[in-house]
């Protein structure tokens, strides 16, 4: 899943040029290693495609006894292995970094256990498609490629070798065609020589970029072939969303505990002690029973405002029943810097959307108030798109970092848990500007 929408200043981070990317092409190191790549997928893709055809006849061959089964497997366990052998192809030359599908999971020990398995496994045969449609797609493209690269070098660089080798092009140029009667037509004269080098100069950008047209397409193949299926990586993220939202229920129980365990329990036990005390000193001493117990009601005081705090965090009742505008305005009034709020929104959100909405900005602000030595700040809520945004901003020191190790990393875990993002644009300085994207229904 994407974490980061994208937040960068203009021309920022990127490496300023002043020859256009389609003059550079042609003489680009990523041209020459995706032309390298196609050139190597046309014997590569022979020897599967043969291989595939020759397994799937031998399998159909031998259906007729029990030993097609099994070797129709082993044609998409080697169909698989050849998979891996594309996928680092691709990884080294294409720069296209694929992840490895789900392994086959037998449900036992056995032949027959493995060989259901690779059968039933949808990888296996998206493999196999891959070994039968990659062949006459990789013939066409070796062949439209390396013709155009040829022809395009060859005429671009037709002065340099006429110079060096004249025996082979005569005192009077090339001969480009010619006609039963001995009538041919040669590039003698220097505006015929400068036409067939810019018309080789034509046909190299031509090339170049339809070798990047190309090796798209195989990239996709790739990609859409032989890495992992959409199901089995959408159950991968659903698995560690909900590790990461496992993991943050109980920080949150421990914290409750810790906070009650520490504040408020103690707090009454305390009380309960002073009272204690308070009573038997009341017949002896009156005037200092009353102190005690005067004490003790301050005691409380503080210990159902540290209740109503507890009771806050865990879910604010002003959220339950005002709304993500009430509930935004009340923590930004306890916030150290002067907030700004504003909620466009026409109808509640989802509950549980609305409550990691209160949170996440909560948390920020505890940041502002904590880090951030800002003179100000501001929360804007919309929705956009079916989404709820959230951006809060501060002109503060900047310098805020998801991958830092900070709070704002288990913030942005518990945002992917829900298909949540959370970008960050916090240049040294400042200001600092997040958003979290939030879906609209959980």
């Amino acid at each position: 899943m994407t974490t980061d929408i994208p937040q960068q200043r203009p021309g920022h981070g990127h490496r300023q040029t002043l020859v256009p990317s389609a003059l550079r092409a042609p003489f680009e190191s990523r041209t020459w290693r995706e032309f390298g790549y196609l050139m190597l997928s046309l014997p590569v893709s022979i020897i599967l495609f043969t291989f595939a055809i020759v397994t799937i006849s031998l399998s159909a061959g031998l259906l007729v006894t029990f030993l097609g089964v099994p070797v129709l497997a082993a044609g998409l366990a080697g169909c698989r292995g050849f998979g891996a052998l594309e996928r680092s192809r691709a990884r080294a030359l294409l720069h296209h970094h694929v992840d490895n599908p789900e392994p086959v999971r037998p449900r036992s020990n056995g032949l027959m256990s493995w060989v259901g398995a690779i059968l039933k496994s949808g990888t296996s045969w998206r493999h196999l498609l891959y070994a039968l449609l990659h062949f006459p797609w990789a013939t066409a493209a070796f062949v439209v490629t390396l013709t155009l690269q040829t022809v395009g070098w060859a005429l671009l660089s037709y002065p340099l070798w006429r110079w060096v080798f004249p025996a082979y092009t005569s005192q009077s140029g090339i001969q480009l065609y010619g006609d039963s009667n001995g009538d041919a037509f040669y590039v003698d004269t220097p505006f015929e020589i400068a036409a067939t080098s810019a018309t080789g100069l034509g046909v190299v950008f031509v090339s170049a970029w339809l070798i990047r047209g190309f090796a798209h397409v195989d990239r996709v193949m790739v990609t859409g072939f032989l890495g992992p299926s959409s199901l089995a990586t959408r159950v991968v993220e659903l698995e560690s969303d909900r590790g990461v939202v496992v993991d943050t229920a109980a920080a949150d129980l421990r914290r409750i505990e810790r906070d009650l365990h520490d504040g408020a329990q103690a707090r009454l036990v305390a009380l309960a002690m002073d009272l204690g005390l308070a009573k038997e000193k009341l017949l002896e001493d009156p005037e200092a029973a009353a102190a005690m117990v005067d004490e003790a009601h301050g005691e409380v005081k503080i210990a159902l405002q540290e209740l109503r705090d507890l009771a806050r965090g865990i879910h604010p009742a002003v959220l339950t029943d005002r709304g993500l505008s009430a509930a935004l305005s009340s923590i930004s009034a306890r916030c150290t810097v002067p907030v700004s709020v504003e909620v466009d929104l026409s109808e509640r959100p989802a509950p549980a959307i609305e409550g990691i909405a209160y949170f996440t900005v909560a948390e920020l602000l505890q940041n502002i108030s904590k880090h951030a030595r800002a003179r100000k700040a501001s929360v804007d809520v919309w929705r956009s798109q079916g989404r709820l945004m959230l951006q809060v901003r501060d002109d503060g020191r900047g310098g805020a970092d998801v991958t830092a190790g900070s709070g704002l990393a288990g913030l942005a875990e518990r945002l992917d848990a829900v298909d949540g993002i959370l970008a960050i644009d916090s240049p040294a300085g400042g200001p600092t500007t997040i958003t979290a994207e939030l879906p609209w229904r959980g």
